[in-house]
């Protein structure tokens, strides 16, 4: 049974799944729109890092008080409030071109998105059947990834520099009301706010904390200040949206060949061939970015290809070293690292394009994943592989929220978390 049976067996998932990919569809847009508009009115380099920053300031604590507001108020109205507030930034942006009017709305935005996908990803959750929640997070891997590899071409269908295109991003976070607040569903139980201790997280995989920290430094940068980049070294819009499209897809192409390596071989090694792979792609984008659009395109693939796995393997690593009772608990504390990282990696990305020029974002990425490579060897004489039965199986994860995680649950492990408590 495939990902098409479960839409068509379990029907009420589609309206979630819809609300997903017109949500995330939005936000993929939205991301690269904000960083290419922000270098076209002429802000400071180091101002559009600033912006990304506080972007993934909101999404820390959207995964800190989201389960709140829902135990509060229910899913349902959760998710209209957070998508109407995503909306009202949005316009924000467009009505009121002033650095700090933008630094609010992005540092709300980054709270109503990481929120509305704790909403959504918590309900999936809730109604997927233990029989089929790893078909459902496959498919919503699709959905993720068709929708924001699809949304970065109508940045230049409608052209960064007007009205419309942040018109048609608020268009999106309304449109993504609709699957939802008219579904036949009731609300599922609220999630339960997990404990967090970030010294218990670190006992049990400190090259997992590292490794999502070096995420955010890296890709938080290339997400968020790379189209500035792409500007930089001379691409016009419609190749910008390729450029981050290009990183994207190669990522998605990654994720299965190293899955299947790190559950076969100690993961740390994976890590590092990974790691060394987007340092190696880094240096060439570093070199070459000026030299042809197409080595551009490549090096974004090459880029993506290396280094977006990691974010998935760092936490299959450190899985392999938890306790089932601590899932819960080391998935929000990775996600926070994570945040952290992604809420300094643009700022430090952008101050280095000011100051050096645009390739030498490439050289930030290369040192940050270099300091990771040796951070991984060190550990690697520190504590011995985990013993082959007892790994749990690589699982490709959004970097949205930690209910993601307990949808993922089944495919990782073949049971439930009720079943593995």
């Amino acid at each position: 049974m495939g990902a098409s049976s479960v839409v068509n067996g379990r029907g009420h998932l589609v309206p979630l799944l819809a609300s997903a990919g017109i949500l995330l569809a939005g936000n993929g847009l939205q991301v690269t729109l904000v960083a290419v508009r922000a270098n076209l009115e002429g802000f400071p380099i180091t101002l559009v890092g600033l912006l990304g920053t506080v972007y993934y300031v909101g999404t820390i604590f959207g995964c800190l008080f989201t389960a709140g507001l829902i135990k509060r108020s229910g899913h349902i109205r959760v998710f209209a409030a957070l998508a109407a507030l995503a909306a009202v930034c949005t316009l924000s942006l467009i009505m009121l071109v002033d650095i700090w009017v933008w630094i609010a709305a992005r540092t709300l935005a980054g709270f109503c998105f990481s929120g509305l996908s704790m909403v959504i990803e918590s309900w999936l959750n809730a109604k997927a059947a233990n029989t089929e929640r790893g078909r459902v997070f496959s498919l919503y891997r699709l959905v993720d990834l068709t929708a924001v590899t699809g949304a970065q071409f109508l940045l230049p269908a409608f052209g960064a520099g007007g009205f419309s295109i942040f018109g048609m991003v608020a268009i999106f976070f309304c449109l993504a009301l609709i699957p939802v607040s008219l579904s036949a569903q009731s609300s599922p139980t609220p999630p339960e706010s997990a404990r967090l201790r970030l010294r218990y997280v670190w006992a049990i995989s400190p090259v997992g904390c590292i490794g999502c920290l070096t995420i955010g430094f890296t890709n938080g940068a290339f997400r968020t200040v790379g189209p500035v980049f792409a500007q930089n070294v001379g691409l016009a819009v419609d190749q910008v949206a390729l450029f981050v499209s290009a990183g994207i897809v190669g990522g998605a192409v990654a994720q299965y060949p190293f899955g299947w390596l790190s559950d076969r071989y100690d993961r740390r090694r994976v890590l590092i061939l990974a790691t060394a792979g987007a340092a190696g792609a880094g240096l060439f984008l570093t070199l070459f970015a000026a030299a042809d659009p197409n080595w551009v395109f490549a090096g974004a693939f090459f880029f993506g290809l290396f280094a977006i796995p990691l974010y998935s393997l760092s936490i299959a690593h450190a899985n392999d070293h938890a306790k089932p009772e601590d899932y819960v608990e080391l998935s929000g504390g990775l996600i926070l690292s994570f945040g952290i990282g992604a809420s300094i990696g643009p700022f430090i990305g952008s101050a280095v394009i000011d100051a050096f020029g645009g390739p030498a974002l490439f050289t930030y990425t290369t040192v940050v994943h270099l300091i990771f490579l040796a951070f991984v060897a060190y550990r690697m004489t520190r504590r011995a592989a985990v013993a082959e039965g007892l790994k749990t199986r690589y699982v490709s994860l959004l970097r949205t929220s930690p209910a993601i995680f307990g949808l993922s649950r089944k495919q990782a492990t073949g049971k439930s978390e009720k079943e593995e408590r």
